[in-house]
């Protein structure tokens, strides 16, 4: 009976507080980026929009997460051909590097305006 309440609880909490994908209309700003609009997501693309290129292994460090929430969100970025994944082998040791796209760069952009408009918008008020 608890589990059902907390469930339901939370489910009132989540829809009366506005979260960051309910923000209000700016004339003229694009959709927000549902996809790069996610912590991970936004911080690879983030991380290789100021370097050339970076490994799994340094994205994980830099972003602090695990092999496995790294690797679902760059397949999401990689589907949407956000970021390239290259493997390959160093001696024996598998190394896979992922890079920005154009595409990727311009919907970072995109999204970072978005973004600028929505706080500038807030401010104004």
């Amino acid at each position: 009976m608890a589990a059902k309440s907390n469930t339901a609880r939370r489910e009132r909490e989540r829809k009366s507080i506005p979260g960051p994908t309910r923000t209000p209309a700016v004339a003229g700003a694009p959709k927000l980026d549902r996809l790069i609009h996610e912590r991970l997501r936004l911080g690879i693309l983030s991380a290789l929009a100021v370097n050339q290129a970076l490994t799994f292994s340094d994205l994980k460090k830099l972003l602090d997460t695990t092999d496995g929430n790294l690797s679902v969100h760059a397949r999401k970025l990689e589907e949407a051909a956000y970021v390239t994944c290259t493997k390959s082998f160093e001696g024996r040791v598998p190394r896979t590097e992922y890079r920005l796209t154009a595409s990727g760069r311009r919907a970072l952009e995109r999204y970072l305006d978005h973004m600028e408009a929505l706080i500038q918008a807030m401010r104004d008020k």
